[in-house]
């Protein structure tokens, strides 16, 4: 094949993809901002026509992935995890070793139809339950769970946003190929499905063999397992839940202040129920009065209500009587909500939103890493994937807020599925869609989104519900980043990059190209979007299996597999939602990752050369 030289239009390309590397990694802006910025770049410097510039946002792969989404949330609002977790208790026991082994056998299967940070948003609520009840530590299961689960992505073409994606890339560089270059066929849905049973069952042996042995030490008893324990919000996130009830007297100074006027300064309780003027509420919104003959119930330790009471001369009631039955345990309590992807509050800030107005339920305090913040400093924080909220409120109203979409309610909160008549209809979709993609020749995304539209009909899931199942973020980013694909195929930016990769490399075996482009793709999807590391190098893989006489196909779907492999730092989505609730550091990640990333890059290798 003959040597390409450099021209205008790859040096543009070239810069929009150094562009594109550093937004991604910095984080400067939002990714998905990023992504339409560059959409926008492609467009006017007419690297990419205008005629399809905009095919993204209606490819196969956008489409399907927005009816996977539809279809888990249908899954989700019929209550059919609720009869999965009761059947992993069961049969799972109440010890790690038969614990892990059915749940992450159960997640990554459920992980290879549904993607896979919704299945652990899923199941979080779920571990919390087995913690509790088997008596085992958060820290012990959820990197287990979370890791098979990212590995359960790749055990079908429909798990994970890069393997969704890869038959649309196939497609654009069988325009492109070389003349005599056989075009590359499109995998079908299970064509990963051996290799990703490898994988998942790779991974819980390595946690039962050598995983357990670097996972985090197990907190005393009693601490870590129960999170509805007063010991674990006091040990954990500083909140004594004691609840002193109290009356404000005429010349107390908080007669005509508003709660927002309290809630800013961490050195006041919080204020979680109001009684005044006959009104009685449990987590009062912001611009309710107190007035004089109010009661209140503050929340925190005996001598700081004692001394709240003092300083705001206040009358405290020797027990419980106005709100008794507001406090009593089966009616509410504390749990931990953690913020998932495609969740509004992203980038905003807890100021923003009126919790107790629209959900009755008070934020205590937002855990960030090893980092606790309340008062002020909590409003003012801008929020991130993976930050935990400490909530209060009755347990009907923390089910209405996890059913929000905004943040997966991890505690073990009473919870009746929503709409369990509707089961059937959920089931009978799902499977009609595995049917349609399996027997038919019809497009993934028409197959998948028949399934999705009759449980919206047949009222599974309502179409506000599916539109806020959505995570618009992923699909603007994956719409927005397939036209840079485009460029660096037809501008030959990316047969230049490959020529001078091989001819860094030298003359060396096919498994060394093959080991090159996998470290590559796991480098990139720790430091980037796993879409982002898709779309840029497929292009590449495909060329330099041309140029060293090795299978397109097979390198292409190389990449789609290893931009899974991001267990060293927590930068994958299923890594950020497991962070906070499992109390994990960077460290953790490191120690348990590392060697999970030299095995998942074995057990690809092998089995893509023993299939293909």
């Amino acid at each position: 094949m003959e040597t390409l030289g450099i021209t205008n239009d790859m040096l543009m390309v070239l810069a929009i993809l150094a562009y594109t590397v550093m937004m991604f990694v910095t984080e400067v802006i939002r990714i998905d901002v990023a992504a339409i910025f560059i959409l926008v770049l492609l467009g006017l410097t007419g690297l990419v026509p205008d005629s399809q510039l905009f095919n993204g946002f209606a490819s196969n792969a956008v489409v399907s992935i927005i009816a996977v989404m539809i279809l888990g949330a249908g899954l989700d609002r019929t209550g059919v995890m609720n009869a999965v977790a009761k059947g992993i208790m069961r049969i799972g026991g109440k010890t790690e070793k038969t614990v892990i082994p059915v749940v992450s056998l159960t997640v990554g299967g459920i992980s290879g139809f549904m993607q896979n940070v919704g299945a652990t948003a899923l199941f979080l609520p779920v571990m919390s339950k087995i913690s509790s009840s088997a008596n085992l530590p958060m820290s012990r299961l959820l990197m287990p769970m979370g890791f098979c689960a990212i590995l359960g992505g790749t055990v079908t073409m429909v798990g994970s946003s890069p393997l969704i994606l890869l038959n649309d890339l196939l497609e654009t560089s069988n325009k492109s190929l070389p003349p005599g270059v056989d075009s590359m066929a499109k995998f079908d849905l299970f064509s990963t499905t051996p290799i990703g049973l490898a994988l998942l069952v790779c991974g819980v042996f390595y946690f039962l063999v050598l995983g357990r042995f670097l996972l985090p030490a197990a907190k005393p008893a009693g601490h870590a397992h129960n999170f509805r324990s007063d010991d674990y919000f006091r040990d954990n996130y500083g909140i004594d839940k004691n609840i002193t009830e109290m009356i404000v007297n005429k010349d107390s100074p908080l007669v005509g202040m508003m709660i927002e006027e309290l809630e800013f300064d961490h050195l006041i309780p919080n204020i979680v129920a109001l009684f005044t003027e006959g009104d009685s509420m449990i987590s009062p919104p912001r611009n309710k009065f107190i007035w004089n003959g109010a009661t209140i119930a503050v929340m925190c330790s005996k001598e700081d209500a004692e001394a709240f009471a003092k300083q705001f001369n206040c009358s405290i009631q020797p027990k419980l009587k106005q709100f008794k039955l507001d406090f009593n345990p089966t009616i509410s309590g504390t749990s931990e909500a953690v913020i998932v992807p495609g969740s509004h509050y992203l980038g905003m800030t807890l100021a923003s939103f009126h919790f107790r107005k629209e959900y009755a339920i008070t934020i205590l305090a937002i855990s960030r890493g090893s980092k606790i913040f309340k008062g002020q400093e909590m409003y003012e924080l801008e929020l991130q994937l993976g930050d935990t909220f400490i909530i209060h409120g009755r347990w009907t109203d923390q089910v209405g807020l996890g059913r929000s979409r905004n943040v997966a309610v991890v505690s073990d909160v009473p919870n009746e599925p929503q709409r369990p008549d509707k089961i059937p209809f959920a089931l009978f979709f799902f499977a009609l869609s595995l049917t349609l993609v399996i027997f038919t020749d019809l497009k993934l995304s028409l197959s998948l989104l028949t399934g999705a539209i009759g449980m919206i009909i047949f009222g599974v899931i309502n179409i506000d519900e599916a539109y806020r199942a959505v995570s618009w973020k992923t699909v603007f980013l994956l719409a927005c980043l397939i036209p840079l694909g485009f460029a660096m195929e037809n501008t030959g930016t990316a047969g230049w990059i490959a020529q001078n990769t091989i001819s860094a490399l030298g003359e060396v075996p096919q498994w060394a190209y093959q080991l090159t482009i996998a470290c590559l793709a796991t480098v990139f999807s720790l430091v980037m979007s796993n879409v982002g590391a898709t779309v840029l190098l497929v292009p590449l893989a495909i060329n330099i299996a041309i140029e060293t006489g090795g299978n397109p196909a097979l390198y292409a779907l190389l990449v789609a597999l290893s931009t899974s492999n991001a267990f060293i730092l927590p930068t994958h989505q299923v890594s950020a939602l497991i962070m906070g609730p499992g109390g994990y550091g960077v460290k953790d990640f490191l120690k348990v990752g590392s060697l999970m990333t030299v095995l998942f890059l074995a057990v690809v290798m092998f089995m893509l050369n023993w299939l293909f």
